[in-house]
């Protein structure tokens, strides 16, 4: 039981597609597989071109598997493999490697070079090479087509609550925590600088409330503990105060002092609080800080 897709951000559309795949392999008694690619085929195709990420491949592969499927299988997209046509796609890919009895995937699906294959082509080739092909509608409320492209334009323009609203769960960006400026804590309100990972989906420029979590480390941090999450005030944007060139993620854990440095971390973004200003003094900005965090406290209910 094969379903296939880029699967970037495993929203509420993939999560029918596996939920599909998954009732169905249970049905005959074989294992469910999510085929996924890297790089995305965008970058292969049109080199430049690769969208915002949505998550990482060992987020998408955590997701899966709390999803139901069995095998988490991730096909390189290389310039060989999208050359070849929906026959060649179809007998060397589903067929050889993966044994496919059973194919679902989403009713917009193409495939192919030049996306020259559809669901209708797929099903031709199934009863050709003897799989089936189960295709499922990507709507969801008033009509809305759940897709990456959408959830990407929400996460641009700030709107994480919309976002969350089509992924089923809050946008989460992920990276390292690295040394900035430290003008949080000359400020009172010392940051966590997040460098996010290559091609992440950073929301539009703004105030946050967001929950923190390290996700893995050498180290556990002292007064933190790995895997749960914090809640925290997230600053994204280059600092127009102090005239900053660079778009940065900061967050601000609420009542937690630990050193983060080279902590892999998780900052699932929640609410808005509001956009990007420039201060004509620190104490402006302090207090709008405060008044920041304050917000986040109630919007994450860590009063």
């Amino acid at each position: 039981m094969v379903t296939i897709g880029v699967f970037d951000g495993v929203h509420r559309g993939h999560a029918q597609l596996i939920a599909a795949a998954t009732r169905a392999a249970a049905e005959r008694g074989i294992p469910s597989v999510l085929m996924t690619f890297d790089p995305h085929p965008s970058e292969v195709v049109r080199p430049g071109t690769h969208p915002p990420q949505l998550s990482t491949l060992s987020r998408r592969a955590e997701l899966a598997q709390e999803m139901g499927i069995d095998v988490f299988c991730v096909v390189p997209f290389t310039a060989t493999l999208a050359r070849k046509s929906p026959e060649e796609f179809a007998h060397d890919v589903l067929v050889e490697q993966l044994h496919a009895a059973q194919v679902v995937v989403g009713d917009n699906f193409t495939f192919g070079h030049k996306a020259a294959g559809d669901v209708a082509k797929l099903r031709e080739l199934g009863e050709r090479f003897g799989f089936e092909v189960e295709a499922v509608s990507l709507f969801g409320e008033h009509t809305l087509t759940f897709s990456s492209t959408y959830i990407r334009s929400c996460v641009a323009a700030g709107d994480v609550e919309l976002a969350a609203e089509a992924l089923g769960r809050p946008h989460r960006v992920e990276g390292v925590v690295v040394h900035g400026q430290k003008r949080g804590r000359d400020l009172g309100y010392p940051t966590a600088n997040v460098s996010v990972t290559t091609h992440a989906a950073v929301p539009g420029d703004g105030v946050y409330a967001a929950w923190f979590t390290v996700e893995r480390s050498g180290n556990e941090p002292e007064g933190m503990e790995i895997g749960r999450r914090y809640p925290a005030a997230v600053s994204v944007g280059t600092n127009p105060t102090f005239a900053g060139q660079h778009r940065t993620v900061e967050a601000y854990v609420l009542d937690v002092d630990a050193d983060l440095y080279g902590q892999h971390v998780a900052v699932d973004f929640v609410s808005r609080i509001r956009g990007m200003e420039t201060y004509d003094s620190l104490e402006a900005l302090i207090a709008a800080i405060a008044d920041d965090v304050d917000r986040a406290r109630v919007i994450l209910g860590a009063d």
